[in-house]
């Protein structure tokens, strides 16, 4: 037996039996997801080591009190930020008590009185809280900024004398977390928008609900858009049932934009009508309307405001993007960069993608915090890793993942982080991960396109196509001026489910085809027997991409059925691409 003082940090999960009475196998997965993604980096992070782990808790040794401090406030904090969407009795939250103590090692197990005291303190902690004994605030006082509250002397149970605790606060900036004076400055510099109570022009009290309730579900769908400043329904509803100047509400509520409507009652149906206006100059910038059968008032309420809540974002991203194109401004905000930067990627081209690092770099220049900015980023190196537009791809690629870790740590909560590593994970071939990242972007925002389009994708990839064009087809409805992009990922989910016709016709959008869209066709005409036509693809697939064969293509694909796999490789063959070849003559990738 080996003893020593060390710090340790005892945890405990609140409400254990509870959540796996309610949902064991659930419980279990989203544990283990917050332990691989959050908990386990947290300590490996701050050089902590793991030395027992219950169902629900676990004992960590420190050789640092600060670095066990550390630890503690990072996953209590990022715990309270992925908990914030989460209903309170799915909530997983754990409490933490951190002891300095003499602690005898054996056979990779801890005694001894500090240990004890460590698993007693983490008992009295508030759930979501951290409880350290005068030992570890003593230490801590003035090396961490971290708020502690003296609780006074304890009585443990089996503890023989008294144990003078203290609270530790968790609004002290131990981790990378922006000021609050960062956030605000931030928030401004986002298009603010106020939706205006809707106006019930049928005189009939039922639609005087649905009005108040389609303004409030707007609303709250618009607050879950991480790049709007969306004002709060008590500041909006103010103005209900009174005539309004656009811009003296937008001065008052200091919003750049306003959405208002109304609710009409026609026979059976209802008529919802809405619009979009800029209050600078009183300028309409856009409007529309929605007719339905007034079967299901709730349902139309939930359809109205999904169609709206979609397509608002865009209708102020393209106000913002021709007002920035007008000014030119010489010093832009974080938000105005990453916005151009976002434009720029989209065009796909190797020099717009170089200027778009450049703006998202800016945009991290002048607010570091900015976790939005840090997911694009890794966005925007990814498609020129993926393009091959970077010298170093490896260096390029731990860049990527590096982003993805910062803008995680920053917010959890921010549905382009999940689709990102959700797309990230798919390159790896681990579906799993990108499965869980993917459905947490569709549950922290269903009426993004670009995560709608990636469920898409990845059912695709999954073998469950059908479904996959289902939610590519809805991504297009969601975004009518949707990325060219998406016709190609329509086209592979038709190939993917055997509608080779279809598959055919969605390509047909594209203005450019790459080799590998045109690989696609040319299996497409093999499977329907035009010889002619998947011939005249191949050789476009060859003119474009000289150096690769049929094996290194199917090495990019990500499959997660072999017989899919083979349906692409049958495909080609079909069109003229002998696989017995040698990869040169072969030319697809």
């Amino acid at each position: 037996m080996k003893q020593r003082l060390a710090a340790i940090l005892a945890s405990d999960m609140a409400g254990y039996s509870r959540l796996m009475e309610a949902d064991e196998a659930g419980t279990i997965a989203r544990l283990k997801t917050h332990r691989i993604e959050l908990i386990d980096p947290a300590i490996a992070k701050n050089e902590g080591r793991i030395i027992k782990t219950t169902g629900d808790g676990m004992l960590v040794e420190f050789q640092s009190v600060t670095d066990a401090v550390k630890c503690a406030v990072e996953i209590q904090q990022r715990m309270r930020r992925r908990n914030s969407d989460v209903s309170q009795d799915r909530r997983i939250e754990f409490r933490i008590g951190i002891n300095l103590g003499d602690i005898i090692f054996d056979d990779d197990d801890i005694f001894g009185d500090g240990v004890n005291i460590a698993a007693r303190i983490e008992q009295l902690a508030d759930v979501g809280g951290i409880c350290v004994t005068a030992a570890v605030a003593t230490q801590i006082a003035d090396r961490l900024d971290v708020p502690i509250e003296d609780l006074g002397e304890k009585t443990l149970k089996n503890i023989s004398r008294p144990v003078h605790l203290y609270r530790l606060g968790l609004e002290g900036s131990v981790l990378p977390t922006p000021p609050e004076e960062k956030d605000a400055k931030r928030a401004l510099s986002k298009p603010s928008i106020v939706v205006l109570p809707f106006d019930n022009m049928s005189g009939d009290p039922e639609q005087e609900f649905f009005a108040d309730g389609l303004t409030e579900d707007i609303i709250t769908e618009l607050s879950r858009r991480h790049e709007l400043f969306v004002i709060s329904r008590n500041s909006s509803f103010v103005y209900k049932n009174q005539p309004v100047n656009a811009r003296e509400v937008a001065e008052k509520l200091g919003a750049q934009y306003l959405v208002e409507g109304s609710v009409r009652k026609i026979g059976d149906r209802v008529r919802v009508t809405v619009q979009l206006i800029d209050a600078a100059n009183d300028a309409h910038v856009w409007a529309d309307r929605y007719d339905r059968r007034l079967d299901d008032i709730f349902a139309i309420q939930d359809e109205v405001t999904a169609a709206i809540a979609a397509t608002l974002p865009g209708r102020l991203e393209a106000a913002q993007r021709d007002q920035l194109a007008r000014t030119k401004p010489a010093n832009m905000a974080a938000y105005e960069c990453a916005l151009t930067a976002k434009v720029l990627h989209h065009r796909g081209t190797i020099a717009d993608n170089k200027q778009a690092q450049a703006l998202i770099d800016r945009a991290l220049s002048l607010d570091p915090g900015y976790a939005h900015a840090h997911a694009w980023r890794a966005c925007i190196l990814g498609q020129a890793w993926v393009l091959g537009w970077c010298e170093d791809k490896d260096a390029v690629w731990a860049e990527i993942v590096a982003e993805l870790e910062r803008a995680l740590g920053l917010d959890d909560n921010d549905a382009d982080v999940h689709r990102i590593l959700a797309a990230v994970n798919v390159n790896n071939n681990e579906l799993m991960t990108a499965r869980y990242h993917q459905e947490r972007a569709l549950s922290l925002n269903p009426n993004y396109d670009l995560v709608v389009v990636q469920q898409g994708e990845l059912l695709t990839w999954l073998g469950r196509p059908e479904e996959g064009v289902e939610w590519i087809r809805k991504a297009m409805r969601l975004n009518p001026h949707h990325p060219e992009r998406f016709w190609s990922h329509l086209g592979k989910a038709y190939f993917a489910a055997r509608q080779y016709g279809e598959a055919i016709e969605a390509f047909m959008h594209l203005s450019v085809m790459d080799h590998v869209q045109h690989a696609f066709v040319a299996a497409c005409y093999g499977w329907l027997g035009d010889d002619v036509a998947g011939s005249a693809h191949l050789k476009k697939v060859r003119a474009l991409a000289p150096d690769f064969g049929l094996e290194s293509f199917l090495a990019t694909l990500h499959y997660a059925q072999e017989s899919d796999m083979q349906h692409i490789r049958d495909g080609l063959v079909k069109a003229g691409a002998d696989d017995g070849l040698p990869a040169n003559d072969i030319g697809v990738q």
